[in-house]
């Protein structure tokens, strides 16, 4: 391998592994970032807010407040030291009058204690810039034992420097030691980013209300409920997402009507023509042939009937709350009159929003087709706060699971499979599903406890 292959192949692993610790990183990151619309511009807009008015109080306090608060440190030592040095070569001044006069004239109160042991070190304030600096000033200007408090009395500070006979007594304003009007800085910062914040939730609230309720639209649609109410509103964008929804559904729902109607016009023409058959059956009279015709008419009219509802699906109706019990219960009764074995248990809170008579019909096809192909039946329903599940399960042989998607095919025809209507069309669990899905949610088969098939059916609530 030569040395360009060798460099290559170092290139293409580091890339790589540059690549997989880039979407761990990328993973993790998102693990922990909130997944709502509102969460995430909220936190766009406080997070630089926050980056910026926290390097501008560093700025600030490191360049401006530090600096200026040194310097006045610095200068009062200064005239400490100055006083200390007037003290020592100015011996005349037995009783330190002119001292304390000079000290008057520099802001500071002077005064001289007996000689002994400085006090104990006081608490530390909770920001101790000023303390850090007067003794940094201190014992590099003055280089004698010093004792300060900058906590006891709110504005003033109190120095004492050891003497070679005497202690040295001096109390400054705060204010010529220590810049502060750097709070007052912060405190306005704060508190206009605060209220800067509050009106960019305010605003954000408004501008994210018409997102969601075209969110609510979509997923009422989905569930084949009506949009009351619902027109563009917010931003431009969402104004046409809005409006491009609308659009949407007014095409689907056109599509649905113009369906419907073209097959209820070819249901009336094929009936038509069914009842001029049942009419000249009539006439002929009565022979084997002549009944095995009214047979294939009848058959003719029931396949026809089942083409038509399943075009149809369930336009029209209405969603409405609807007692889920009480239907399971009725689906139970029809199915003991017709001699089946039948039993229902519902748990929950029964009333959901549904289109009653589409829905019962989905769930009645499920149930006549496992009586027609077992014994026994159960029906079982189940809501939570999201979804609603009905389950029908059945002794009978079930279906093979490479069939359990192919049997809800329309018109699909097989000698095992056990979507089979009595008019032998193939379109009960085709209609099924689509009045499930319809609602938003699907139809499901898997094995049943029974040793049967289970079918289940999940709408959102």
């Amino acid at each position: 391998m030569s040395t360009i292959d060798t460099g290559l192949t170092f290139i293409r692993n580091a890339s790589q592994r540059v690549s997989r610790a880039n979407g761990w990183m990328g993973n993790a990151f998102k693990s922990w970032m909130p997944t709502g619309l509102y969460a995430r511009a909220l936190l766009i807009m406080i997070v630089p807010m926050v980056i910026l008015q926290t390097v501008v109080a560093f700025v600030f306090m490191e360049r401006h407040w530090n600096t200026v608060t040194r310097r006045l440190s610095a200068a009062v030592v200064q005239d400490i030291a100055s006083l200390i040095d007037v003290y020592k070569f100015y011996p005349q001044d037995k009783d330190r009058a002119q001292l304390r006069r000079v000290g008057q004239r520099l802001q500071l109160v002077v005064d001289f204690l007996p000689a002994g042991d400085l006090p104990q070190p006081g608490p530390k304030p909770f920001f101790s810039l000023l303390d850090q600096t007067l003794s940094v000033q201190l014992g590099r200007q003055i280089g004698r034992p010093f004792w300060i408090d900058t906590v006891g009395k709110s504005n003033l500070v109190e120095i004492r420097i050891q003497l070679d006979d005497a202690v040295m007594r001096v109390f400054a304003q705060r204010s010529a030691a220590y810049a502060s009007n750097s709070e007052i800085f912060i405190f306005w910062m704060l508190g206009t980013s605060s209220i800067l914040l509050i009106v960019a939730v305010l605003f954000l609230r408004n501008q994210i209300r018409p997102i969601l309720r075209l969110a609510d639209a979509a997923e009422s649609f989905g569930k084949g409920r009506e949009v009351p109410n619902f027109r563009p509103r917010g931003a431009r964008e969402v104004r046409q997402a809005a409006q491009a929804f609308l659009e949407m559904k007014a095409r689907v729902e056109r599509s649905i009507d113009q369906r419907t109607a073209m097959l209820a016009g070819v249901s009336h023409d094929l009936r038509t023509i069914l009842t001029r058959f049942k009419l000249e059956l009539a006439l002929i009279g009565d022979s084997p042939e002549v009944d095995g015709m009214r047979k294939d008419v009848d058959e003719m009219s029931g396949m026809l009937e089942a083409y038509l509802a399943f075009a149809r699906g369930d336009s029209g109706e209405i969603a409405q709350p609807t007692d889920m019990a009480m239907a399971l219960e009725e689906l139970r009764s029809d199915a003991e009159r017709n001699g089946h074995t039948a039993t229902v248990t519902f748990h929950g809170l029964p009333v959901v929003t549904v289109k009653p008579a589409s829905f019962k019909r989905c769930i009645a096809n499920l149930v006549s087709n496992a009586a027609r192909h077992a014994n026994t039946v159960a029906i079982t329903g189940h809501r939570d706060h999201r979804y609603l599940t009905v389950t029908v399960d059945d002794d009978g042989p079930g279906i093979p699971v490479n069939m359990r998607e192919e049997v809800f095919k329309p018109f699909l025809r097989l000698d095992d499979a056990r979507n089979q209507d009595e008019g032998g069309t193939g379109l009960g669990l085709a209609i099924a599903r689509d009045i499930a899905r319809s609602h938003g949610g699907d139809i499901t088969l898997g094995d049943s406890p029974m040793g049967g098939l289970r079918a289940a059916v999940r709408v959102p609530v």
